[in-house]
């Protein structure tokens, strides 16, 4: 009896043939072998690797999920985290001191009570280009733990082309 081999087991060979919008260039003539080295890390290191809705099974694009980043409060773009902070509040100390201009500690607080979670959609162009489409987001790692309000909106700063390649290199078992 023959194994029954899934889409996601085989490798894509048919690049997309422009950067979509709101893609990243992680690098420049790149080749299906690091594509392909980057799908089996992650898949090896545990994510999830899923097709991209409506992509047919060849196509060189990834839906990468399930690595997450502790102590990543250096991540907080505080001066975005403060601008939700204006409309009113719970009071909190580390949100206070925010507003006062220290940062250090709600990142602190996100240090040891949240994990930053890093998905995202990893492609390789016609042109040759390894891209990617990064969603970040602050998560509890223990429900109710933090004093922090549930609501509270914690944006994650831009980060450069450099620190975005390496947190995906790591999340897929790479660095």
């Amino acid at each position: 009896m023959q194994g029954v081999t899934s889409p996601l087991a085989e490798r894509p060979t048919r690049p997309l043939p422009t950067k979509p919008a709101g893609h990243v260039e992680l690098a420049r003539y790149s080749s299906l072998a690091r594509f392909w080295s980057l799908l089996g890390g992650a898949a090896r290191s545990g994510r999830r690797v899923t097709l991209v809705r409506g992509d047919a099974p060849d196509v060189c694009r990834r839906r990468i999920g399930g690595y997450a980043l502790a102590g990543a409060g250096v991540f907080l773009d505080t001066a975005r985290t403060a601008a939700h902070l204006e409309d009113g509040f719970a009071p909190h100390p580390a949100l206070v001191t925010l507003l006062a201009g220290d940062p250090q500690p709600l990142r602190d607080e996100l240090n040891v009570h949240f994990e930053l979670r890093v998905d995202f959609t990893l492609a390789l162009t016609a042109r040759r280009d390894l891209i990617a489409r990064p969603e970040f987001r602050f998560v509890p790692i223990v429900a109710g733990l933090s004093s922090l309000p549930d609501d509270l909106l914690l944006d994650v700063r831009r980060l450069g082309r450099d620190e975005l390649h390496l947190l995906i290199q790591r999340a897929c078992g790479l660095a």
